[in-house]
């Protein structure tokens, strides 16, 4: 009877030892695979590294430029000369405006990148870009939202040359209020790209050089009660791109980011609650310039990376190059400072101060600005020329970032 008591008590003993492992080792694999739901991606687990491109009929570079043909072969040729850079990512730049214009040729020469890209095994987020708004309000420069969201009672063409910025700052306090609307049909301004997002990731999501897509680059505030209106704004995207993919989706910061600005009150804490939560998205910065010496450069960045770590979104420098600026006087403080192009440069030294800059902060990724056809301002940052017969010729800049890539990647070169 002893005995017996005694063999049940040891066998009871380690049915209760064998139970508990089984429960830590439920409870670490839990852990692990929420982790992994969280910053698993791209799934391949790669760092993207990679510059930003620029296309012909998914910008305006057709109208604004119609003596300029891109070669059958630029994408093709492209990819393996950014391949050749030990390089494996590149945003995109594409305008809803674009789409809007002619969306025929929009869709087939997005579904042609697609499908080189997947040839090279490179990754792609699409950037639904915008650059001062709109053409309607800037017609040189500006593009990105389609005309048929400017009431033409209240914004005048071209009115942002005018009006010292006033027409801008108008209407992104109606897009954040959601007063944006077709001017024809009076739908919802936020329905209307979203929709626009999902034709995007409908077209493109099986591709495997898919990785993700942008909501909308560097948005504009201009109150501190915008904050949370932008948050507002990003957590419906979000929510509407998810019935459609679940790849990357792409956070950009707010513009301009100025710390002296009382009426937005430019914090991480603020800039937090543009951030829904979501499992799969990152948090896109620019940084154009050197971050040292706790120069404004640096201090953005920190400020940027500290709203990285409250939410727990990863960090990816989606645009960075080294500009220099003259200063501007202007009365709205939408622009204090203009692009010098003459001096604008970037060393072999600078440039690896960049990209040893970013593998030490393990940021999620980067891209540099940038690739494109046309020799667009400031066009010594131009990683490529085209030749009158449509031949790719590498700059000063492409050698200078494919060195810095070898040197602190020691990725394999083609």
């Amino acid at each position: 009877m002893h005995i017996l008591k005694i063999y049940k008590t040891k066998k009871n003993f380690q049915y209760l030892v064998a139970a508990s492992l089984v429960f830590i080792l439920a409870i670490s694999l839990s852990c692990i695979l929420e982790f992994k739901n969280t910053y698993s991606y791209p799934e391949n687990g790669e760092k993207l590294m990679g510059v930003n491109m620029k296309g012909k009929y998914t910008s305006l570079n057709y109208e604004r430029f119609p003596n300029v043909t891109i070669m059958n072969g630029y994408y093709d040729n492209s990819f393996k000369l950014i391949k050749s850079m030990g390089l494996n990512h590149v945003r995109y730049v594409l305008y809803w405006e674009a789409y809007e214009n002619n969306q025929k040729l929009f869709l087939q020469e997005l579904e042609s990148v697609a499908s080189l890209a997947d040839k090279w095994g490179l990754n792609i987020i699409y950037d639904n870009h915008q650059f001062h708004t709109s053409s309607w309000l800037d017609e040189n420069r500006g593009t990105g939202f389609p005309h048929f969201l400017f009431d033409k009672n209240i914004y005048l063409y071209n009115s942002e040359t005018k009006s010292s910025g006033n027409a801008t700052k108008l209407w992104w306090t109606n897009w954040w209020d959601r007063n944006i609307v077709h001017e024809n049909n009076k739908t919802d301004g936020w329905i209307l790209q979203a929709n626009f997002l999902k034709n995007i990731a409908r077209l493109l999501d099986s591709h495997n050089s898919t990785v993700g897509y942008e909501i909308l680059n560097e948005p504009q505030i201009f109150s501190q009660d915008q904050w949370s209106k932008i948050g507002k704004y990003y957590a419906f995207m979000i929510n509407e791109i998810r019935k459609q993919t679940n790849k990357i989706v792409v956070i950009d910061m707010t513009i301009p980011i100025k710390f002296d600005d009382a009426a937005i009150n430019l914090t991480s804490e603020n800039m937090v609650k543009i951030i829904p939560k979501d499992d799969k998205s990152i948090f896109k910065i620019s940084l154009y310039g050197i971050p040292m010496n706790d120069n404004y450069q640096e201090k953005k960045l920190e400020l940027l990376e500290n709203v990285s770590k409250l939410t727990q979104v990863p960090l990816y420098v989606g645009e960075w190059n080294n500009v220099l600026r003259d200063k501007t006087s202007t009365t709205d403080k939408t622009d204090t400072s203009k692009i010098n192009a003459a001096k604008s440069d970037l060393t072999q030294n600078e440039s690896d101060f960049f990209v040893d800059k970013f593998k030490k902060l393990n940021i999620r990724g980067w891209a540099f600005w940038n690739w494109n056809y046309i020799d667009t301002p400031p066009k010594n940052f131009n990683l490529i020329h085209l030749t009158k017969d449509g031949d790719i010729v590498p700059t000063k800049y492409f050698y200078i970032l494919k060195n810095s890539v070898e040197k602190l990647y020691n990725n394999p070169v083609f």
